[in-house]
């Protein structure tokens, strides 16, 4: 039975919607494992909302994910209310100062960092001045550069990180800080210690590892004190995987899932090996895992 890994100190998680579309059953499975594992241990859940991502923001969405969870019925201890306080009080945007002095001390390091843009004519990357309005932060990845982690739900994980992502962006066009980047800024502020994603972001989590390693002030972003739980991934009915991206206009998300939220703990216990029975509710899911 899948467990907290054991850790020594107090359990910190955190669900981390990006409000770019409606949740869908992926998302809404990863939220109902996060919030069993972390209650499992005792642990602190917050609700950590990845708004950067400006252009495709939209208030329904941000919505959205406040209704899912309520719909669930599961609860956090820390993060906004609602979307009024999230705008307010929680927004990304309020933490864009401790951003950019990670990106300044990236930009610092010899080699590190360089920046590009696309040519007028729509062919390859060219390097540019960091200062360059426009332009991309990249950081340069060594080839076959390669990181091993422990995978709580994997196990013994070896990510080619040279070859998936060799010139990840950490800055974007914009000027703002990449995901790559706030997230292991937002991680270490919350003083998160276990993550559970999807097994399409183990090059991310990898990316983050390498990425927290090549700082003084980021060290702790390691996977010796955060447990990482990567789960198999949902699909649709032509086995294609899940994205808010691929929603049609008239998508609702996982609250117009057929067989209601009772679809999402099914999936959760298909993924944690547990009975049938155990879908029916939320309070019936939690004993079973708790009793497995």
């Amino acid at each position: 039975m899948l467990a907290p890994a054991s850790a020594t100190s107090p359990v910190v998680s955190r669900l981390a919607p990006t409000p770019s579309g409606y949740l869908h059953l992926g998302n809404a499975v990863n939220f109902v494992l996060t919030w069993l594992l972390t209650r499992q241990a005792g642990g602190t859940l917050h609700l950590r909302i990845d708004d950067l991502d400006r252009a495709r923001l939209r208030p329904a969405y941000l919505d959205n994910i406040f209704r899912v969870i309520d719909w669930l019925g599961i609860d956090y201890d820390h993060g906004p209310s609602g979307p009024d306080d999230f705008l307010r009080h929680h927004s990304q945007l309020l933490h864009l100062p401790e951003y950019n002095r990670v990106l300044r001390r990236l930009a610092q390091q010899p080699g590190l960092v360089h920046a590009s843009q696309r040519t007028r004519t729509g062919g390859p990357d060219a390097a540019v001045p960091l200062d360059t309005p426009g332009a991309a932060w990249r950081v340069h990845v060594p080839n076959g550069t390669e990181v091993k982690f422990h995978d709580a739900w994997q196990g013994e994980t070896i990510v080619p990180l040279g070859a998936l992502m060799p010139d990840f962006v950490v800055r974007k066009k914009d000027g703002v800080a990449a995901y790559q980047v706030a997230s292991v800024v937002d991680d270490l502020r919350l003083g998160t210690n276990l993550i559970v994603r999807g097994l399409d972001l183990q090059p991310s989590t990898t990316a983050q590892l390498w990425l927290a390693s090549q700082l003084s002030e980021t060290p702790s972003f390691n996977a010796q004190r955060i447990a990482f739980y990567h789960h198999k991934l949902l699909t649709d009915e032509a086995g294609q995987k899940l994205s808010k991206s691929q929603q049609r206009p008239l998508d609702a998300g996982v609250l117009d899932q057929k067989g209601g939220k009772q679809a999402v703990f099914r999936a959760v216990a298909e993924l944690l090996y547990l009975p049938a029975s155990a879908s029916e509710t939320l309070a019936m899911l939690q004993q079973a895992f708790a009793n497995g």
